[in-house]
């Protein structure tokens, strides 16, 4: 194993098994034959990446590198093993030597080799998601944290502290002053917790998923012997999608290589869009600081869209200033230019949105290679209204559907629930929100609900008749009586820890009853937010600031029904629309594609709408509050252009309906990014009225 392997230099009139030559354009072949060092291969959208390093790792071997010397490592499983079949199908061969996978995969056979030498056995149990919960709220129980009443981290967002703080090389107390200031008050238990679960871990002989790095990362800073051992193995290290890595991951890295220095990075420093989740920025950017001496390749030839749609790109990433600058050529012929459609409101857009696709599905384009983007999922809302009203199918790419999402659900069980105080699915829902309530519980409560509420029947009818002669009471104020009356009188079946916050619960639900209140969809969902369920998302989620935005949204969309029962109709239908197209994949159906950009990352279309282009929209509000922030967005909008092949729609509305707590309209500022792109390569098109589509 301590042999060294040299590379000889790229000669073309040697015979090799692969033409790199004829199968690569020049800038893909220089980095595929780059000789022995440091190399970052800044790879542009659509510009062959994988077809790039995949090359690399058939071109090393050729070369005479045995397969156990190379070191591939990935994001996803399925891109590893789509590499690893590309190289086999290149030379023929399978190739069982090669170290290929993604980080944790690696991390993991690495460890289960040298568990002893970070305190574990070998067969060391892995833990999911919901495992390492479990293990973190046994910790918090053994430590005594009184959590009722406190607003106390939950197990979740306690596994998403701890889980940042490995991959970020922070501590605990670092991590909470930056990104959960609204916990600082628990730094201190935080820390003590995160130590308890480390010991736990250990004492239980498991590993959570940030280990598998943590650990892998340590093993070979405190032995030298084996760090070593796998610095002579691995004397070619590539890495895909480098703009993705976090600090641990370039850590590894760095170490890994630190022997021989050849190590390859390919990605594309416009395309880094994970920040939110722990992605270093600085990796890709200052690789060649790190690494004096790096050879830089640009792969700038696009193969995906027309060269219409990369002079838009280009032009959209010019602004960031971080960033190594670069220019998307095309090898396809011309074709049409992108359109930038200026809308009276987003009923417009939508409705603009839902023509064009009917249009293409006539011109014979085929609908699952057609996508609508969004920064965000509320931006799309209106638009499944259009599309459901027009019986146009459509699938929803982004993750879990927005309706689904337990926030968005338990906000409105609230509205449910005073619309029909029967409903059992939503009473329960809310109840098991509160502290020491769970299914038996919520069973209990509901049956003794249903009692009190007949039992106050006559008295409503007293009082009815009472309003009919004298009119001393208004029947909307009965109503509140009679739920807020029904739900105190099931106090005695509360659990003593819940007493409080069902107490909140009662006020909450009463408030809502309000006649007032209650005629508007928005002013309710307004309302559960501002009577502290915005303190229980802050406990119960890491990504607690974007489920309170979406709420906001939800009820500024919710201001165009007339009332709270054709809110929750249509939310029904919407919701149906998305369970069926769930499983849209698997059929054989023509369904619009709606996504994420974060989700289409990757991907292509054929024609591509990007929405709701406006300031404070995308880029977000708070994006623009730093540069940093606004170079993010930029690339984000970058990526979004780059996903289209043959059309780009950049859409935005003037006005969007029932904006802010008056539920007024409100104009609209259209995307900074739209007036960076010289207009003449852009056809701006000029809409009939508001509602002239459809």
């Amino acid at each position: 194993m301590s042999r060294e392997y040299v590379l000889k230099p790229y000669q073309p009139e040697v015979h090799l098994q692969i033409g790199y030559a004829q199968e690569l354009n020049p800038q893909q072949l220089a980095a595929v034959t780059a000789p022995p060092g440091p190399a970052l291969v800044i790879a542009g959208a659509g510009s062959g990446k994988t077809r790039t390093l995949t090359y690399r790792v058939a071109y090393l071997l050729e070369q005479g590198i045995p397969a156990d010397r190379i070191l591939l490592l990935t994001f996803t499983n399925k891109a590893a093993g789509e590499m690893m079949r590309r190289i086999s199908d290149l030379l023929g061969q399978e190739l069982r030597a090669l170290w290929g996978g993604t980080f944790h995969s690696i991390g993991a056979r690495i460890l289960r080799l040298h568990a002893e030498a970070v305190g574990y056995q070998p067969d060391f149990t892995i833990l999911d998601r919901d495992d390492a919960q479990d293990l973190i709220k046994a910790c918090v129980t053994d430590a005594g944290i009184e959590t009722k009443g406190t607003h106390f981290p939950k197990p979740a967002v306690l596994n998403e502290i701890f889980s940042l703080t490995a991959n970020t090389h922070k501590s605990t107390e670092e991590l909470v002053a930056g990104q959960f200031s609204y916990f600082e008050s628990f730094a201190a238990q935080i820390a003590v917790l995160a130590k308890k679960y480390t010991e736990r871990k250990r004492a239980t002989n498991a590993m959570d998923f940030d280990d598998l790095l943590a650990l892998w990362l340590k093993l070979f800073q405190d032995n030298a012997e084996i760090r070593e051992q796998y610095q002579r193995r691995f004397q070619f290290i590539l890495v895909d999608e480098y703009q993705d890595t976090n600090k641990l991951q370039s850590d590894l890295i760095d170490l890994l290589a630190a022997r021989h220095h050849n190590v390859t990075v390919v990605g594309d420093d416009a395309q880094s869009i994970y920040a939110w989740r722990g992605a270093n920025f600085a990796n890709i950017l200052e690789f060649p600081k790190r690494y004096p001496g790096a050879k830089v390749f640009k792969i700038e030839t696009n193969y995906r869209s027309t060269p219409e749609i990369l002079n838009v790109a280009n032009a959209a990433i010019a602004a960031n200033v971080n960033q190594f600058a670069k220019e998307l050529s095309p090898a396809r012929k011309s074709g049409v230019k992108p359109a930038l459609i200026q809308c009276q409101d987003a009923g417009q857009q939508s409705a603009f949105i839902a023509q064009r696709v009917l249009e293409l599905r006539e011109e014979g384009q085929n609908l699952n290679h057609v996508a609508v983007l969004y920064r965000s999922h509320f931006h799309a809302l209106e638009l499944q209204l259009e599309l459901t009203r027009q019986q146009i199918p459509f699938s929803i790419t982004s993750g879990i559907r927005f309706f689904e999402q337990a926030h968005i659900k338990d906000a409105t069980a609230y509205l449910k629930l005073v619309a029909n105080p029967r409903d059992e699915i939503s009473f329960k829902r809310l109840v098991q929100l509160l502290p020491g309530v769970a299914a038996k519980g919520a069973d209990k409560l509901f049956r003794n609900f249903q009692s009190s509420s007949r039992g106050n029947e006559a008295q409503i009818e007293i009082g009815n008749r009472k309003s009919e002669i004298g009119n001393e009471l208004e029947p909307p104020y009965v109503s509140c009586y009679k739920m807020a009356t029904a739900l105190q009188s099931c106090s005695k079946s509360v659990p003593k820890k819940a007493a409080v916050a069902w107490a909140q619960f009662v006020a909450t639900i009463s408030q809502l009853e309000d006649p007032v209140v209650r005629k508007s969809a928005a002013k309710m969902l307004r309302l559960v937010m501002d009577a502290g369920y915005d303190d229980y998302l802050k406990e119960t989620y890491a990504n607690y600031e974007r489920r309170l935005e979406e709420l906001e949204q939800l009820a500024e969309f919710a201001y165009q029904f007339g009332s709270v029962e054709e809110f929750l109709t249509q939310l029904a239908l919407l919701t149906n629309v998305e369970a069926e197209d769930g499983d849209a994949a698997k059929g054989d159906d023509e369904k619009l594609k709606l996504s994420t950009i974060h989700q289409a990352k990757g991907l292509e279309f054929d024609a591509v709408f990007v929405i709701m282009l406006c300031d404070g929209m995308f880029p977000s509000t708070r994006s623009m509050e730093s540069t940093e922030g606004e170079e993010d967005e930029r690339r984000l909008f970058y990526v979004a252009v780059t996903r289209a092949k043959n059309e780009l729609y950049l859409t935005y509305p003037l006005i969007r309906g029932g904006f802010g707590n008056s539920g007024s309209d409100m104009f609209q500022s259209p995307s900074r990014f739209l007036s960076e792109i010289p207009k003449d390569l852009l056809n701006e098109w000029n809409l009939r009225p508001a509602n002239a589509y459809g």
